[in-house]
């Protein structure tokens, strides 16, 4: 398979699969990674990941979604909420859906 096909195929996953507040608050479900989440996490609740958490999320984000997100410290300090994570990583698949695979913010 051609680079150009996978990114195509990354691409249209993508496009099919937004990343919705349900979609995070399924990926924060993990007790074993995010054991300090409640189940019922309001999409405002305050929300601390910490630096291994959201490594994981990104990863797991990546391997379910193809979106590659690397998120600068500014993105960092304003993940503090459900809402803010969802948009983010809907903001970042939006930019990788119009313009390619690997979103830099």
């Amino acid at each position: 398979m051609s680079a150009e096909a996978s990114t195509s195929s990354v691409t249209e996953a993508s496009a099919a699969s937004a990343i919705t507040t349900d979609t995070v608050r399924k990926l924060l479900s993990d007790r074993k990674i995010f054991p300090g989440v409640p189940d019922d996490l309001g999409d405002d609740a305050e929300l601390v990941l910490d630096s291994l958490g959201l490594v994981w999320l990104l990863h797991v984000v990546e391997e379910r979604y193809g979106l590659v997100v690397e998120p600068g410290d500014e993105d960092i300090a304003n993940l503090t909420s459900l809402r803010r994570l969802t948009e983010f990583l809907s903001a970042a698949e939006a930019g990788a859906v119009d313009g390619g695979g690997r979103v830099d913010r």
